[in-house]
């Protein structure tokens, strides 16, 4: 199926900055479907964990790209449900540990190349809504509706700490603006596909804004681009 046939809607964005809960709640109000690409670096990151790969070598990491066994799913109350191996591992991504593994192999050619096809396949009928940092420029370039979602990095720091607290992880504030701020410069420096807003996006600076009212505006968008009612 050709990537055109399918409305694609992109939310990309720095870490912290709210994409992700804001694609979850978009694409369940249109009833499309979702593509959390970070979490497709977390699960690589944490499946070379695992197999013991600390390197920097490229094609191991690639390797383990190429043959991702992972499936997605969502409980009865909607949360996210994402099984690596067959072991349930939706919070065990979600760790500093595994982000800090996600934004180092993801600036890796190799890697790249293997995830984007797969990403890609996400692209179904009724629609899609796509969260990363390449969405709009890399991997669904022709997306009807491209936004780019970014906050302060003092209140992106403050999200991510609520975040990890309420998912019972530890967190420290200060180590955490140190470390957004590291994974801000390898994101927008990384030689292949950096953090930047597409050409044609859309960009929402949500640092004062509610969740509630950061999917208002996208659903806007998306109504007065014919797709939404």
């Amino acid at each position: 199926m050709s990537l055109d046939a399918v409305p694609v809607i992109t939310i990309d964005g720095p870490s912290g900055s709210g994409k992700g809960t804001v694609a979850r709640r978009v694409a369940d109000l249109l009833g499309w479907h979702l593509l959390d690409s970070g979490a497709l670096y977390r699960l690589v990151a944490y499946a070379a964990q695992l197999d013991g790969i600390s390197g920097d070598d490229a094609d191991d990491y690639a390797a383990i790209a190429h043959s991702l066994d992972v499936r997605f799913g969502t409980t009865a109350s909607g949360n996210e449900q994402i099984w690596l191996r067959a072991v349930e591992v939706s919070t065990a991504i979600r760790s500093e540990q595994a982000g800090e593994g996600a934004s180092r192999v993801a600036a890796m050619p190799p890697v790249r190349n293997a995830l984007t096809a797969r990403q890609q396949s996400f692209a179904r009928p009724p629609g899609l809504v796509a969260d990363g940092r390449d969405m709009g420029t890399v991997i669904f370039p022709t997306a009807v509706l491209k936004i780019f979602l970014t906050a302060s990095a003092e209140e992106r720091a403050r999200r991510r700490y609520n975040q990890l607290k309420d998912k019972g992880l530890g967190a420290n504030l200060a180590a955490l603006s140190l470390e957004i701020a590291e994974r801000d410069r390898r994101d927008m420096n990384r030689p292949i596909a950096p953090l930047r807003p597409a050409a044609d996006a859309i960009i929402v600076d949500s640092t004062t804004l509610s969740i509630d009212a950061v999917v208002s505006e996208v659903l806007q968008m998306a109504v007065a681009r014919g797709l939404a009612q």
